[in-house]
């Protein structure tokens, strides 16, 4: 059947993409529409100590200016932010307020001071220069590492601290044991580094005021309307949910940052209830670096106990995260609930002891970046677990399978209950499709060349949302078509084609008689949108069970109409037939059927238009394992990845040209943060110095190679109805370790045992010419 479930069908959204015929936020315009811009903080700490408006009021096209006095004055409350969580010590989670214009003191560069209405966007941008704020400046504080020693200054003075919490997992005392009776400890400090979500759309927004309903809209280029909408209506405006209405267009990549309430978003809303008309604010990229949330910002210290035979004893991780000035609205969450999951990775580890502390820096607020928190933990056990082979002189496939989960369920030393793996063969059918055994012949072939070739692997496990709730709705039209409405949202994952797949294979529709439709709070009454790879786990389940449903009204109006048992029945490519016969009805006509019949009984439906609700009850665990190859110019330091292969254990696949795509995507994200990214600021003024694409550099086309992607279906999960797996955050999860391990290979010979990320030319090239020195020493 074309369009089924498991056939690699590609995208349909494509085709109007490639034409150019979606339909951004920037491409809206509407009646009446005014421009906005903001005033930022051009300091990492301040106290602001007046604002004069006089000029900027005067500039021309000039149609308002609001300050944190006016937000005040309206009783707007501060943004959300989930600190519910359970493993936090005593003291529990210091949470500053953060409204949407700082009015007291700005705490990073980029703090929004005022909000700058104008007839057109080069008026607003000339009239925020014009905004004259007095600062005084203060000391900052940028570095994760020194956030919490005596030295640094307080970024909230109040708490006397910059610690935001402690949290704490696993079994201490369990730990420490296993420590004492190890034969190996293996020690290692790495960071995991800052990053920008840095998606080819700037976040925008735009607000509107409806007064026949009397009713906040909110256009948004943004991943989670039903989000958004809940959190400003409980937190920020403070009024019923009705009230507020989210709706999102195409959005041009989201990776995480479009997850959340931002100042922009409310105060696009705020400024058009006051004036009556739309406004609308769009970021450059500047804006973008210096206001959207960063990620990952990790300094850890971990160490793996192994016993005589090289099995994992126990594990300690200690870890200091910065969440930035402020609290974005699941940035607590990261560094210990989603970090803390998929700890231990895919191995047997008896004992183990994870230790976070959360801390305050005067830089961007820090929250969910694609994996948020899976790929942080698998980069330090796949790291450990290459320096351990290195000490022991061990393959690092080798010590890969003496420690592997070899059944599941499995529950790990922090609670988390692996449901499903088949780690082992994961592993064989990725070193096959690298070509694992032929590495030799091509290092010499590298040598030859003057180069280094090292290979390394990322045998990842991931943590995808399911203990969430969906309601979709598959709805039968007038026209004879079916609308399904769905309250996840995509933003490039390819649900468009994967949810009619579902339809198109349960009940036999042709998929060009399916329309979709997400990303509109007024015709959707709920939903999770994206992040934590839920779309497919948590959405996808919710319209197979609407389309189970849906089965069973068509079976009762087809024996109905037929006037035949149900058990007479059979149901195949869309259509209802009495069996040993030639007559038939398909379910588009049944639709139809009911629709023109007088009188029907009561066992029958009216439509087979149906709402379902799925509540998911468990978390599932994507894995696999990800193989680098690099080449390496030690003239220059230039690491190039020459070849990549991936087998992901994604349960059932659904479209398998779709989860390749987001493999893809994924790993070249992974390799960017491995090779090149990393947000940097000023450790003196906690000036950004890494805002524009000239300074924060982004994997292009000859950074990667090929990559070449394999599935292994052995092993679905038992936790959802269709058994799938997550898929949307797995490359970036594998990557980082895999290319690091490779690189690390590359230089063993050197004894240079670890290097943090980025691996920039200037970085190996520093570590090769010193480790070069050390090696040659050696030799004489």
């Amino acid at each position: 059947m074309k369009f089924a479930m498991g056939q690699a069908v590609r995208r349909r959204e494509d085709e109007r993409f490639l034409k150019g015929a979606g339909r951004y936020l920037d491409d809206i315009v509407m009646p009446n529409m005014a421009h906005a811009a903001v005033v930022r903080s051009p300091y990492a700490h301040a106290r602001i100590t007046g604002i004069d408006l006089t000029e900027a009021l005067a500039s021309k096209g000039v149609i308002a200016i609001y300050t944190a006095k006016d937000i005040h004055a309206a009783g707007l409350g501060i943004l959300p932010t989930i600190t519910g969580i359970h493993g936090v010590d005593k003291d529990g989670i210091r949470h500053p307020p953060r409204y949407a214009l700082t009015g007291d003191t700005v705490r990073y560069v980029g703090d929004p001071v005022a909000f700058v209405v104008a007839e057109t966007k080069e008026q607003a941008r000339e009239a925020a220069e014009r905004v004259l704020v007095d600062y005084e400046d203060l000391p900052a504080v940028t570095s994760t590492a020194d956030a919490l020693s005596p030295e640094a200054p307080l970024v909230w003075p109040e708490f006397g601290t910059n610690r935001c919490y402690r949290f704490h997992a696993g079994d201490a005392a369990a730990t420490e044991q296993a420590f004492t009776r190890a034969a190996r400890v293996v020690r290692l400090d790495l960071v995991n580094n800052r990053l920008a979500p840095a998606a080819i759309e700037p976040r925008c927004a735009i607000g509107e005021w409806d007064e026949p309903a009397q009713q906040y809209v909110l256009h948004v280029s943004g991943q989670a309307v039903h989000s958004q909408q809940s959190q400003m209506a409980g937190h920020v405006f403070k009024t019923d949910l009705h009230r507020i209405r989210v709706v999102a267009p195409d959005v041009g990549g989201g990776f995480g940052g479009k997850n959340f309430v931002y100042p922009e978003n409310v105060m696009v809303m705020f400024a058009a209830h006051r004036l009556r008309r739309p406004v609308k604010w769009v970021a450059d990229r500047a804006e973008n670096f210096m206001a959207e949330i960063h990620a990952r910002d990790h300094v850890t210290h971990a160490e793996l106990a192994l016993d005589h035979n090289a099995k994992i004893l126990g594990l300690r991780v200690k870890t200091t995260a910065s969440m930035g000035a402020y609290l974005s609205s699941y940035g607590p969450l990261i560094p210990a609930v989603s970090m803390m999951r998929p700890t231990g990775g895919n191995y047997i580890i008896p004992a183990i002891n994870l230790e976070v502390e959360a801390v305050f820096t005067n830089t961007v607020p820090v929250d969910a970046y694609r994996g948020a928190g899976r790929p942080e933990a698998a980069y330090v056990i796949e790291r450990l677990i290459d320096v351990a082979a290195f000490d022991l002189n061990l393959a690092p496939e080798e010590l890969r399978r003496r420690n592997f989960i070899d059944k599941t369920p499995y529950k790990t030393g922090v609670g988390s209950m692996i449901d499903s793996g088949d780690f082992q063969g994961t592993l064989d059918k990725a070193l096959a499709l690298a070509g694992w055994d032929g590495f030799p012949e091509r290092k010499a072939q590298s040598k030859a060349k003057g180069r280094l070739r090292g290979r390394g692997i990322g045998s990842y496990l991931e943590m995808a949302v399911g203990a969430s709730s969906e309601e979709p709705e598959i709805r039968f039209d007038d026209d004879g078509g079916v609308t399904v409405l769905v309250g996840t949202h995509s933003t490039g994952q390819g649900h468009e084609t994967t949810y009619v797949q579902i339809i198109s294979t349960e009940l036999g529709i042709p998929s060009e008689k399916i329309r979709y439709v997400q990303g509109d709070t007024n015709l959707i009454p709920m939903g999770g949108g994206h992040g934590g790879s839920r779309s497919l786990v948590v959405g996808g389940s919710a319209v197979y069970l609407a389309t189970s449903e849906i089965r069973e009204k068509a079976q009762l109006a087809a024996s109905h109409l037929l006037e035949a048992g149900i058990g007479d029945l059979v149901f195949e490519n869309g259509r209802f037939t009495i069996a040993g016969t030639d007559r038939s009805i398909g379910i588009l006509e049944i639709e139809q059927r009911l629709r023109t019949a007088d009188r029907l009984p009561e066992s029958v439906p009216a439509t087979l238009t149906t709402r379902k609700r799925y509540d998911g009850s468990a978390v599932n665990y994507p894995n696999g394992c990800h193989v680098c190859e690099v080449e390496i110019d030690p003239e220059t330091g230039r690491v190039f990845v020459d070849r990549y292969a991936v087998v992901d254990d994604f349960g059932r696949i659904v479209n398998p040209l779709i989860a390749a795509g987001q493999v893809i995507g994924g790993t070249v994200q992974g390799i960017g943060q491995a090779l090149i990214e990393d947000i940097r600021y000023d450790p003196e003024s906690g000036q950004l110095l890494s805002g524009s694409f000239m300074d924060y550099g982004l994997p292009r086309a000859d950074d990667v190679s090929d990559v070449e992607v394999g599935f292994n279906e052995n092993a679905p999960t038992p936790t959802n109805p269709l058994g799938v797996k997550g898929a949307g955050e797995a490359g970036a999860t594998g990557a980082p370790p895999a290319v690091v391990n490779a690189v690390l290979d590359a230089l063993k010979e050197f004894r240079i045992r670890h290097l943090d990320m980025p691996l920039t030319p200037e970085k190996v090239w520093r570590a090769l010419t010193t480790g070069q020195a050390s090696h040659a020493t050696d030799q004489a």
